[in-house]
């Protein structure tokens, strides 16, 4: 059994190379997060698991009615200074009992919509491996889906760092799925970014389904 899903949204870290906690940035109308909170309780992921660290007080209170949706839930990771794997970790310990699969979302990620999440649930559960990750042309992004029996492998990672290595160890394991745009796989890192992806952001239809879906 490889679903139901549940999804893991990393937005913990301190946003050092910004300069300030980016998790609260406004970009066409929305907190950077939201983008990314919202294409995931729009998707068909079963439960949604907010991982949050930095300023996590002031981001639960500023997402407000975000946050009030029957399949969201917050936790904070008071260990997110020694990095992403904790995080993940964090996450996954939260839902590891009760659901078969696994997506790891960044928060920083905002053109990531619940149609991109669709087609890479629909594609997993159809398959038979374990790894499922979006891909261009050869190029790897995000969000990546795990199956149960890799969780001790994440669950093991230390540092910051994320799935990367464990992806690599199971390449016969891996399905990619093609993503025709490539924009999907932007994220958000340096103040060089606002810009270009508001602009993204605020000239994308509402709904954008990708091929397959």
């Amino acid at each position: 059994m490889k679903t139901p899903t549940a999804g893991i949204l990393l937005a913990a870290g301190a946003s050092t190379r910004f300069g300030e906690p980016k998790q609260l940035l406004t970009l066409a109308g929305r907190f950077l997060i939201e983008w990314s909170l919202a294409a995931a309780l729009a998707s068909n992921l079963e439960h949604v698991v907010l991982v949050l660290g930095c300023e996590h007080e002031r981001i639960r209170r500023r997402l407000g009615p975000s946050t009030v949706h029957p399949k969201c839930e917050i936790i904070v990771n008071p260990d997110y200074r020694s990095g992403q794997s904790t995080s993940l970790r964090s996450g996954l310990f939260r839902i590891r009992h009760d659901f078969p699969s696994a997506m790891f979302l960044l928060g920083d990620q905002p053109l990531v919509d619940a149609a991109v999440i669709n087609l890479l649930l629909e594609r997993y559960a159809g398959s038979e491996k374990l790894i499922c990750v979006p891909t261009h042309r050869g190029t790897r992004g995000n969000p990546t889906l795990f199956g149960s029996p890799i969780y001790p492998e994440i669950l093991k990672l230390a540092g910051d760092k994320g799935a990367r290595d464990i992806i690599a160890a199971h390449p016969d394991q891996v399905l990619a799925v093609e993503i025709p745009d490539p924009l999907v796989f932007l994220d958000l890192d340096r103040r060089q970014d606002v810009e270009r992806i508001a602009a993204l952001l605020e000239s994308r239809p509402p709904l954008r389904k990708p091929p397959g879906t």
